[in-house]
């Protein structure tokens, strides 16, 4: 006789406190529809609502449920096969060079600014920091050098802090030359230089949207603009990471993370939540109390318009190039030419994963009609 097993869950999950609080956080401030599609995905994330099916073991015939997860890129449960299969995309584009971990941070006095324009103002960060590293690029090394930028948004209490994580590469290519031109030791970029002209160029794309009509900043950025100029822009130029097996593990910390896992949560009670945050000044886990309506808005606080690309490619990593400046490095390494695999399928990373791969699965349901319970193609309800 089979056992049904009934998948193992963290005692406490985003979705329940949004499930029990959304209403009462939507009673003090308003939604945008971006925000109210997150939240409905969220909250009905891996239940009947979303469909699923059954998993049998092939050798014990040990039975469970599985419902299908809501793929939206802010959940905390669909994040783990995009990531995989990202990584998996980047394992053919790795090189036998160092590369360096750059971060660029927006003065906080801009967050009033960024969070009535985040289209705007994010696209305007990228910019300002791509032409950046292109420009020392071909200063400091005569050449291209290949970076991922990578968009985050929120600090460890959930609070706004808008900084770009940037994976770039030890070296250049020069097409003018048909040269590869590595980096000197374990140096890159001066970090006060990067600041510098970081600063330049996005006050100067900031101001030429004012200009033009696109960004209504009165009061904010009038209160702001002299502090913009007196403070330091913060740009970190960490430790090379000279081993590129090491690279993907560096990455996968970055890629495809939302403002708040889950194993963080550590209580839900009386209409409190609290969580684990690293206090990185001492270097140590401390644990913070908030209450739940409040705890919700910082976590919204970190949704991004629909469509918006947190994780973008340039230089020699540039979409539309990519495949044919790293064939030529390659070539100008004296490497062999790099084989791609075929990408792996969800079963396959999810034995990656698991490390169990013996599952036969078998449709049962597309979506459950909770107001019958009979089983119904999945209908999409109204948001809570």
């Amino acid at each position: 006789m089979s056992q049904l097993i009934k998948p193992q869950k963290p005692k406490v999950e985003l979705a329940d406190i949004l499930r029990k609080h959304i209403r009462d956080y939507q009673n003090t401030y308003p939604m945008s529809p971006e925000q109210y599609r997150i939240v409905f995905n969220l909250i009905n994330c891996r239940t009947a609502h979303m469909g699923g099916h059954m998993e049998r073991c092939e050798q014990c015939g040990a039975e469970r449920v599985m419902y299908h997860s809501c793929r939206n890129r802010h959940c905390p449960k669909c994040q783990q096969i995009p990531r995989e299969q990202w990584l998996e995309k980047r394992k053919a584009e790795l090189l036998p060079i160092p590369y360096f971990h750059v971060i660029f941070t927006l003065p906080h006095e801009l967050n009033p600014i960024i969070l009535k324009n985040k289209s705007l103002m994010l696209n305007i960060l990228f910019k300002a920091v791509s032409q950046t590293l292109t420009k020392f690029g071909e200063t400091e090394l005569g050449g291209k050098p290949g970076f991922v930028a990578l968009l985050h948004t929120w600090d460890q209490k959930l609070k706004a802090h808008f900084h770009l994580h940037c994976l770039v590469s030890g070296g250049a290519l020069c097409k003018k030359t048909n040269r590869w031109l590595p980096c000197k030791d374990s140096y890159l970029f001066n970090q006060q230089a990067l600041s510098l002209v970081f600063r330049g160029k996005f006050i100067h794309y900031l101001k030429g949207a004012i200009r033009r009509g696109k960004l209504n900043v009165d009061g904010p950025y009038r209160q702001s603009k002299n502090t913009l100029y007196k403070h330091k822009w913060v740009v970190s130029v960490r430790e090379p990471i000279k081993k590129p097996q090491q690279v993907l593990q560096y990455l996968a910390r970055y890629t495809h993370r939302v403002a708040i896992a889950n194993s963080r949560i550590t209580g839900f009670k009386d209409n409190m939540v609290s969580f684990r945050y690293k206090d990185r000044k001492n270097n140590r886990l401390k644990k913070t109390t908030i209450r739940a309506v409040e705890f919700i808005g910082r976590f919204l606080l970190h949704t991004v318009p629909k469509g918006f690309m947190r994780i973008r490619h340039y230089g020699f990593l540039a979409n539309r190039n990519r495949t044919a400046n790293l064939t030529l490095i390659r070539r100008l390494l004296k490497l062999p030419p790099q084989v791609r695999n075929t990408p792996l399928s969800v079963q396959q990373i999810m034995r990656k994963l698991t490390g169990h791969g013996h599952h036969t699965l078998s449709l049962l349901w597309e979506g459950q009609d909770e107001t019958c319970g009979t089983n119904t193609k999945a209908k999409r309800k109204t948001p809570p």
